[in-house]
């Protein structure tokens, strides 16, 4: 079924009575009652602490929820000038159909800055709403990426691949490209309103590397708004990531093939301008299954290590099954052969046309390793030591780009391989 818009009639309905407004917070939820309230409540202090004089609307678009997490919403009580939308959106489910009615409702309230936020953060403040929303208001930004202290075990496919890759590719230092909680100028909203991706596989969990990918390609002003620490549900990387690694991956992938002309051009890095807060807080611990992670990608190997042999080239398939024959208390793939791995797999993905779902799968217990890896060098670190690491691989990254062009060259001048 094709969708021409997000919105249900309600939702359209009342963006009418509304008519026009300045200010427009989104909330994607979808179950989430135990945490939405605050989330609410943070940001109607917040519009009224930093922004009484202008007209704002929180608009919560939600997935369906079988708990009450509508119902909670309905029923927050706001200031008496904001006005609140509280809809389920129309279109396949996921967060970006969600993205999608949020930017129609924007869009149709000719606002002057949208901004985003996840249902599911327990340490949102009332400054949120103001670093997210002051650099497009009042310094003519047109892109807010969030900044975070998070735990060094949260975030690990931003920390272990969409960081390095959108560092490397376009030169933007975006530390957190697929963070959730972001603001963008009216010009933005329409690019992204007009584009044809929502009902892709993209506009899933894949929408956060898009919109930002997008934005650096189309030479929109970016910036980043540090919002202090983020605790929100976090999820074990050995049980629970693995359906949003595989959508993140064919998005970033995917990406790659659309502005090859782009990103080849690119060398080096540059820094973006960061607002907001600017003290320092240690994040709530994370909870991490070291072994799993690394029985899954024993397993994954045993599955899959014929075709690894196929498709990497001989170095880095060595340095994977010397890594498939360690235990927990030496476990270790090394920063550069996982440099080498995902731009081959990069490549890999650019030259078969035909069974890329196939792909992902392969790579996935290849994440888990790295990872696991990640894990073993950092257990004794804090999280701002891990992130001395983090940077060190994303430079790694930067200075083996000439690799990845390599690779993507010669994989494209043969064509699929016949794994494939």
């Amino acid at each position: 079924m094709h969708y021409n818009t997000a919105l249900r009639a309600y939702g359209a309905k009342r963006i009418e009575e509304i008519e026009t407004a300045d200010i427009l917070i989104g909330i994607p939820c979808f179950n989430n009652e135990k945490t939405i309230e605050r989330v609410i409540q943070m940001i109607t202090h917040g519009l009224s602490k930093h922004y009484k004089k202008m007209r704002s609307v929180l608009f919560i678009a939600d997935g369906g929820s079988t708990d009450d997490t509508r119902e909670v919403a309905r029923e927050f009580q706001l200031k008496p000038w904001q006005e609140k939308i509280v809809t389920i959106y129309r279109g396949p489910g996921g967060k970006g159909t969600a993205l999608r009615s949020v930017f129609e409702a924007a869009n149709r309230l000719k606002i002057k800055a949208c901004a985003v936020v996840d249902s599911d953060l327990r340490s949102i403040t009332p400054d949120w709403v103001k670093y997210l929303l002051d650099p497009v208001l009042d310094n003519g930004y047109q892109f807010v990426a969030p900044v975070y202290v998070r735990h060094k075990y949260d975030g690990t496919i931003t920390n272990n691949i969409v960081y390095n890759l959108t560092r490397a590719l376009y030169g933007k230092r975006i530390r957190q490209p697929i963070g959730g909680d972001f603001a963008i100028s009216r010009d933005v909203i329409s690019f992204y309103v007009d584009k044809d991706v929502w009902e892709t596989d993209i506009a899933r969990f894949g929408i956060d590397a898009w919109m930002t990918t997008s934005v650096v390609a189309h030479n929109f002003r970016m910036c980043q708004s540090n919002l202090g620490v983020k605790i929100h549900d976090a999820k074990d990387p050995s049980q629970h990531l693995a359906p949003m690694f595989r959508q993140v991956m064919w998005t970033v992938f995917a990406l790659m093939e659309e502005y090859e002309g782009y990103w080849k051009n690119v060398k080096g890095s540059e820094a973006l301008e960061t607002f907001g807060y600017e003290g320092t807080l240690e994040p709530e611990a994370v909870n991490i299954n070291l072994d799993g992670m690394i029985e899954n990608f024993k397993v994954g190997f045993q599955q899959f290590s014929a075709l690894w042999h196929d498709i990497f080239s001989t170095e880095s398939f060595q340095y994977i099954k010397e890594a498939s024959e360690q235990d927990s208390s030496n476990f270790h793939l090394p920063t550069d052969a996982w440099v080498r791995i995902l731009y081959e797999l990069a490549a890999t993905f650019h030259s078969w046309k035909i069974n890329r779902h196939k792909l992902i799968d392969l790579m996935t217990p290849l994440y888990y390793a790295r990872v696991a890896s990640f894990v073993r060098q950092t257990w004794d670190m804090s999280s701002k030591e891990a992130e001395v690491l983090v940077e060190e691989q994303a430079v790694k990254f930067e200075e083996h780009k000439d690799y990845l062009i390599r690779m993507w060259d010669e994989k494209d001048a043969i064509g699929p391989g016949t794994t494939a």
